[in-house]
Order: C-alpha cells, then structure tokens, then sequence
C-alpha cells in the first residue's frame, strides 16, 4: 500500500431520498428533517470538491432509504472496486445499482459472493494495512472473502473488532494520515491501532471520530468544538459540515461517499 492513502481525485456521492424518514437506525431519535439533509449534502460536496475532488452525484433512490450511505456497498481502491454484501436486508438492493457506475471507472470490480456479509463503513484502509472490524453488519466470513480478493494485489488484511454497541468500526475512528488515527478511547483500548499515532475525540464527542482526510482537508461534523481544537493543534486543516440529520440515522461524514 501507498503513503497516498488520503489522497484522492474522485468521489462518488448520491443525493438524498424523501424516504430517507424510513431509513435505519440503531435508537430513534426522530425522523431526520429532509430540507437540512438536502442542504447538508450539498455543503458535503461542495467541500469534497474544494479538496480537489471530481464529484459523480448519483440521482436518489426512493427504494433505498439508506441509500445516500454509498460507502458501505463498496471498496474502492486504486486497483479493484469490491462491492460488497450488506448485513442489512434491505440495503442488498443498493449493490446492483452501483454496479455499473463503477464498471465504468474501475477496470476490474469484484463482489463479495457470501455467505458471509461486509459494509464499507467497517473497512479502514491505511498506508500499510486494510483493517475491517467484524460488527453487527460484517462478519468473518464476509471478511475472509474480502481477505483473499486483495490478496491478489498485496493488500494485507487484518480483522478487528467494533466494541459493543458501536454499528460500524468507522463510526469510531477514521484516518487522518499515513500514520495518524483520529479515534475514540474506546475503541483505541481494543489495542487495534498498535503502532499508530492515535488522537482522541473529547470526552462526549465521539461523534466527531467519523471524519475524512480528502487530500489537505480533514471533512468533520460540527458542533464538537474540543475535538476541533485538538485537530488544529495536531497541524490539520479542518472543514466542519452540519450532520445532524445524518446522525439520527447513524450516519456520519465517511458514509457519504466513496473516494478513490
């Protein structure tokens, strides 16, 4: 794997649905409000494209309520796009609507067959390692599956586990560099990010853990001003985005998109 593991010239986004209300989450909060979410997603790329980023915006998907989340039914890396299996039932059907858009971008694109499932939001890849954190939407079988189609183009795979409670393994962490993890205690107590810079969100700021590095950007949700803080400190250049309707449905700024 390369140093550029945060660099990138493309991303795949995909407008919000009005059935986005019916979308899944873990506690109700209420039903997000679609006219900010609208709003939001166009900050969010807008952002992408200030990072230097060529945005494809795929159209809605009433049938898809969850369907704004593009991340979790796809791998891409700069050799292969792996779509996934989702653990979810009823996002099985987003799979074959990215199918074709990225048979256009990628020379070779492979699915996960199963039995086993995998979602993107589980799949960390850094610098020198791919980490997929088995959860309540990956399991192992979905992950070995994974495991042996990097292989083929020397990706070294290591499955970790998502602490209780917790949907996805990037609901708590993302990458900030080659070496740096930006993750919550929790999970960096699993031991997990051995061998990496890691910084902390706040206390009562876990949220803010889901972030991306899109090239000089670091992209991450609003309103956890000591995370921010401890960002800055570290030397990254910092853009917030409003999440708070994505939030009620679990989700958060990686899930967003797809970047290669």
């Amino acid at each position: 794997m390369t140093e550029s593991c945060y660099e990138f010239t493309r991303a795949i986004t995909r407008k919000p649905a009005p059935s986005i209300i019916h979308g899944l989450r873990a506690e109700d909060i209420g039903d997000p409000d679609f006219e900010q979410m609208i709003l939001d997603h166009a900050d969010y790329v807008a952002t992408l494209q200030q990072a230097g980023a060529a945005v494809t915006e795929l159209p809605a998907l009433a049938d898809f309520p969850d369907s704004v989340f593009v991340e979790d039914v796809a791998l891409c890396l700069p050799e292969v796009a792996v779509l996934m299996r989702p653990g979810a039932a009823s996002r099985a059907g987003e799979v074959a609507q990215m199918a074709p858009v990225l048979r256009d971008m990628f020379e070779q694109v492979i699915a996960i067959e199963g039995p086993g499932f995998i979602e993107g939001g589980d799949i960390l890849a850094t610098s020198k390692e791919i980490l997929v954190g088995r959860s309540g939407r990956t399991d192992s079988a979905g992950i070995a599956e994974l495991a042996e189609i990097v292989r083929h183009w020397d990706y070294r795979l290591r499955e970790v586990m998502t602490p209780p409670g917790v949907l996805h393994f990037k609901t708590d962490c993302s990458l900030l560099d080659a070496a740096t993890i930006l993750s919550t205690p929790r999970l960096d107590a699993t031991g997990c990010f051995a061998g990496y810079r890691v910084i902390h969100t706040a206390s009562g700021e876990e949220a803010a853990a889901n972030s991306i590095r899109y090239n000089d950007l670091v992209l991450m949700p609003a309103g956890f001003p000591r995370t921010h803080e401890r960002l800055l400190a570290a030397g990254y250049e910092v853009r917030e985005i409003n999440n708070s309707e994505c939030a009620r449905l679990d989700g958060g700024m990686s899930c967003l998109s797809l970047r290669f």
